[in-house]
């Protein structure tokens, strides 16, 4: 075996970088993002990856790292074993970033992820060719991301407006969209729901589809709504939306919806491993799978998913969560060598700060609503020391350990809820009002959400 690619060392960075309080069905984003840069590193060349910054995740991969050095960067195999051992008897639980919404996705698919994107990259260094090239050559050379919304509170509380303001309505949702279109010149829009009633939800799509004609809509409550709510909706947004994400929990709540449905149905939550596609497969429970290499194992793996949605006649998408530079590439790069990974991907790109990231200025381009693929060997983009050295101090200082959406919101509305479905089996919930001392409590049909115009920020029971 050759020696200049082996794994002599593995440096795992945890960073913190802003967020801004985005809402969804858990709770509020909190005031910082974490995630953790891996440096994958041989005798003349290093590698990049980018994980989730959650401390049980970080202790996962550290565990990995150790067994992974002496590896080469070409035995992605030996390293993928070497991450199933190190989670041998494991038994702790999260760690993922996602504040409870996807729950189910392969902890080694997760664990062996950035590091199989980082050799990758060294592999792409070595042989002076862009990571695109591995995975089989760009098919295109633009790849295009769609503006993702979120109703948001106008700040953090007991801090200035960001530059986005508040959007609590669907006039807040359009101007936001508005905002994000012209900047980046996005195609496709997608709207984070089940924070506010369905019906309400559903007024905000309808004006967006009235304010950009044409433009490819998508609605995603994160599975807050019942089978019967997320059947309505689907009839209400007939012939609007190009597909309707993960509005019912579980397999068995998605294929329940697709019968009645009319447009496809995507999911990031039902279907997150290998493991899942069997059964979602036999009823036909999604039409659309949305990739995320982040904890579907890495770069491969994912073109492996892209392959059996091929052969049933499934759509790919992709998921995104909030990342920094190295993922974005990752994404670009899969997106642009996958043929049928052709939806507009999503990205949380535009709510981090535009000068807080890890990676060298000037190597990931916006065009026209897309990233240009970086041409550079490798993943194409490179490590700015200074830049991480600032976030990972930003890390210990914001005390932020895990990504917790629903204990956050909770400093501010102490009776949240997190519960999903948000409807009752009667198709009904309670909504308690805080206009009096006696809490009068009022039963309303199919409503899964509700906004009492009187508090500071919205609250969901």
């Amino acid at each position: 075996m050759s020696q200049r690619g082996v794994i002599r060392d593995i440096v795992i960075t945890p960073v913190a970088f802003h967020d801004m309080p985005l809402l969804n069905s858990v709770g509020v984003h909190e005031p910082f993002a974490l995630r953790s840069i891996i440096e994958v590193i041989t005798d003349d060349e290093y590698g990049l990856g980018e994980s989730y910054g959650d401390s049980t995740h970080l202790g996962r991969l550290q565990l990995a790292a150790d067994r992974i050095k002496g590896i080469s960067v070409y035995s992605t195999n030996s390293i993928y074993q070497a991450c199933v051992g190190s989670l041998k008897g494991d038994t702790s639980t999260g760690g993922d970033g996602m504040a409870g919404m996807v729950t189910t996705a392969s902890v080694v698919d997760k664990v062996f992820s950035p590091f199989e994107v980082a050799c990758l990259d060294i592999q792409g260094k070595f042989a002076g060719v862009p990571v695109s090239d591995l995975l089989g050559g760009r098919i295109r050379d633009n790849v295009q991301y769609s503006a993702y919304l979120f109703y948001k509170w106008a700040s953090h509380p007991g801090e200035p407006d960001d530059e986005y303001g508040a959007a609590l309505d669907p006039a807040g949702i359009v101007k936001q969209a508005q905002k994000i279109i012209d900047e980046y010149g996005f195609k496709a829009i997608k709207l984070k729901g089940g924070v506010y009633p369905p019906a309400q939800e559903v007024e905000a799509i309808k004006a967006l589809h009235t304010a950009f004609p044409g433009v490819p809509l998508r609605l995603d409550p994160n599975a807050a709504w019942t089978v019967e709510t997320s059947k309505w909706v689907a009839k209400e947004l007939e012939g609007i939306v190009e597909y309707l994400e993960d509005p019912a929990p579980e397999i068995g709540g998605m294929a329940a919806v697709a019968k009645e449905a009319s447009m496809p149905l995507a999911t990031n939550m039902a279907v997150v491993a290998f493991s899942h596609l069997p059964t979602s497969i036999l009823r036909n429970a999604v039409q659309v799978v949305l990739s995320d290499h982040h904890f579907w194992g890495g770069l491969r793996r994912s073109q492996t998913l892209a392959a059996i949605c091929a052969t049933w006649g499934m759509r790919l998408s992709m998921h995104s969560n909030s990342h920094l530079g190295i993922s974005l590439a990752a994404m670009t790069h899969l997106a642009s060598a996958t043929p049928n990974l052709d939806y507009a991907c999503d990205t949380h790109w535009p709510w981090k700060a535009r000068d807080e990231d890890v990676v060298i200025d000037g190597t990931l381009k916006w065009t026209d609503g897309g990233l240009n693929v970086p041409t550079g060997p490798g993943l194409g983009v490179e490590l700015d020391r200074q830049k991480l050295a600032h976030l990972h101090q930003q890390y210990l200082d914001c005390g932020l350990r895990k990504r917790d959406d629903t204990t956050y919101m909770r400093k501010f509305q102490p009776d949240f809820s997190a519960r999903i479905p948000k409807c009752g089996n009667d198709k009904t919930m309670v909504i308690v009002s805080r206009k009096t001392e006696q809490l009068p409590i009022y039963r309303v049909p199919i409503l899964c959400g509700v906004f009492l115009s009187n508090l500071p920020h919205p609250l969901r029971v």
